[in-house]
């Protein structure tokens, strides 16, 4: 009978990593998706009000903080959230990378879907209610889900054991 080792093979081994790098990088992928519906949102509340306001797009150098007070703050607050998510997120995301690759524990994986429910709650949010101490709420559960994940992945770097990582 051909006994097992207590440790999986190398294969089965590598295969175990890739899975759990998949499920690292699958809220970075579902939040980037959900950055391009913001966009798809934004454009789609954006461009009838213009026409409605009589604006045209052919005026060189405009921008969209240029219709700040020209149409509904209403019309503004999807652009506003689509601002937003090309703040933050951009810390996310290498976060996110950084432990993909050395090698995230089931807490990880957890930290990166609650920030992307969170930012996408916040953006649900602030697209259509737009109340801010809840808004502000969401942010900070947001901020903070990102600092333990950042935390986390400074310390799989820092306390990583140069023996323990492939040739």
């Amino acid at each position: 009978i051909h006994s097992r080792p207590h440790s999986l093979h190398r294969e089965e081994r590598l295969q175990g990593d890739q899975s759990m790098q998949a499920q690292m990088l699958a809220p970075a992928a579902v939040l980037v998706v959900w950055t391009l519906v913001m966009m798809f949102w934004m454009a789609s509340v954006r461009l009838p009000a213009l026409k409605k306001a009589g604006i045209t797009m052919d005026r060189p150098g405009a921008r969209g903080q240029d219709l700040e007070g020209v149409v509904a703050p209403s019309v503004n607050w999807p652009a506003h959230n689509y601002s937003h998510l090309m703040e933050q997120p951009t810390i996310f995301y290498p976060t996110v990378v950084i432990l993909a690759i050395m090698g995230p524990g089931a807490l990880d994986v957890t930290l990166a879907w609650a920030y992307v429910a969170l930012r996408i709650i916040h953006s649900i949010w602030q697209s259509t209610v737009n109340k801010v101490p809840v808004r502000f709420l969401l942010f900070m559960l947001s901020s903070l889900t990102l600092v333990a994940l950042a935390l986390r992945a400074a310390a799989a770097t820092l306390l990583a054991d140069p023996s323990a990582l492939p040739a």
